[in-house]
């Protein structure tokens, strides 16, 4: 922070600092990785079970005894809010008879007693009461049979779990993630969309999408007046941890468009610049100008609503587009007062489906009362949202996350098909590659970005 308030322009002018790209190895990615059930068992074992999963919200958990369940294969987690305002989470199974002790999503409760026998768990995971304890051969299970405890850590507001028990830290996990999103503030943001959908495909197939943007000029064709699409102008990073980086001008026409000096502004331009009290008229000479202009006319307009995070942003951070993919299995555009959160978990036992989530979240500064524009349309500032439970068709995910999805399914049934015999990728498309090196690191038991 020092630096920033020493020479604070020069830093918020900085740009992010690009990651050299990870050595070319070739990998194959072939059909089996999205359906055999050897594959799905062995990503199971030497991976989901080491990583560090992005599971609930503490929000949504603010008294002590309230708990969030959620499901990730064939596994399900309890994240309960302790007496002292801390989180823990436990896999969601009595240490008796293996019954699952919960099965809302959200609840609040003194203690968690299990509807089979009515084994006792306190808050913190301790067996206090187990009936006819003094029948068990082994000895009172109370004090012993305790819920087993998974490592739990809290960032950006969401709840993440390990399985590994040795694992290493979150921070250490993210990478250089962790400061980015840390400057947002999004632990202080709200809710506005919460879909799930049950997806014919394997897990993979959404989050490869998400690895690249070499798809958006085909299936999100109407997206470019606003965004540079440009792979040219785009700057692709790659972590060693796993995660991945991509971060597009936005605010700005696409040099897709070759728009020329007299060009009028596309619609969706005009629209964001009138927002921000700014004419049109006034860049059609310089019609790539807008970019900048819109960073100077957004701090003014954060200052006086009370965007405070503003302060801890850069320039490019208030206009421009930033899409990660956190390893394995969630994706999250981030803009400076929107949070995109797209997650797909793996089926518990079909390697061919998937459950898909896709959350919004936005900035609460208190003197913005604007609409929040969310990937499923506008929604008051006030407004509480359901989670919305449904099968893929059954209901939109929202427009353009429909189109993402509209081409998944008829992928998965290509890649069971013997002509295919493996992908083709693009540079742009090289964080696919990257991402199926890692899972079979974790498979080989290496941990990623070293070589033990």
């Amino acid at each position: 922070m020092a630096t920033k308030l020493e020479n604070l322009e020069e830093w918020r002018q900085s740009p992010p600092e690009a990651q050299p790209d990870p050595e070319n190895t070739g990998h194959p990615i072939d059909g089996y990785r999205y359906f055999s059930q050897e594959f799905f068992h062995q990503e199971w074992e030497e991976m989901w079970t080491k990583v560090w999963i992005l599971l609930g919200r503490e929000s949504e958990i603010p008294e002590p005894g309230d708990y969030q369940m959620e499901e990730v294969g064939p596994e399900s987690f309890i994240m309960v809010r302790q007496q002292d305002g801390s989180i823990k989470a436990f896999y969601n199974v009595c240490q008796h008879r293996a019954a699952r002790l919960v099965f809302n999503d959200l609840d609040s409760v003194e203690a968690f007693i299990c509807p089979y026998h009515g084994w006792r768990f306190e808050l913190d995971g301790e067996l206090t009461y187990a009936r006819d304890a003094e029948d068990f051969p082994e000895g009172d299970p109370c004090g012993k049979m305790n819920l087993i405890e998974v490592p739990c850590e809290t960032f950006a507001g969401f709840i993440w779990i390990n399985m590994n028990e040795d694992c290493e830290s979150l921070r250490e996990y993210l990478g250089p993630v962790w400061d980015d999103w840390e400057a947002y503030g999004v632990d202080k943001w709200k809710r506005y969309q919460a879909l799930t959908g049950e997806m014919p495909n394997n897990w993979k197939v959404i989050q490869d999408n998400f690895n690249e943007s070499y798809h958006l000029p085909t299936v999100h064709p109407e997206s470019d007046s606003t965004v540079e699409e440009n792979y040219k102008y785009t700057q692709f990073d790659m972590f060693p941890e796993g995660h991945a980086r991509m971060w597009m001008k936005s605010g700005v026409p696409s040099q897709l468009l070759d728009l020329k000096p007299g060009d009028e502004l596309p619609e969706a331009m005009q629209m964001t610049l009138r927002a921000y009290g700014l004419d049109p008229e006034d860049f059609r000479d310089n019609p790539y100008g807008t970019r900048e202009a819109l960073q100077k006319a957004k701090r003014a307009y954060g200052e006086s609503k009370g965007y405070d995070h503003y302060e801890n942003l850069k320039d490019h951070q208030l206009t421009d587009t930033y899409h990660y993919t956190i390893f394995p299995s969630t994706a999250v555009s981030v803009w400076a007062d929107g949070f995109h959160f797209l997650r797909s978990r793996p089926h518990p036992t079909d390697p061919t489906k998937c459950i898909f989530d896709n959350w919004w979240y936005a900035s609460q500064p208190e003197g913005e009362t604007a609409p929040v524009n969310t990937a499923a349309g506008q929604v008051p500032r006030d407004a509480e949202v359901d989670h919305e439970v449904f099968k893929y068709g059954e209901k939109s995910m929202g427009f353009a996350i429909d189109q993402d999805l509209a081409v998944t399914p008829g992928q998965q049934l290509g890649l069971r098909s013997r002509a295919f015999k493996g992908v083709y990728l693009s540079h742009q498309e090289w964080r696919i590659r990257r991402y199926h090196e890692v899972i079979d690191e974790y498979i080989n038991g290496v941990r990623p970005g070293t070589k033990t």
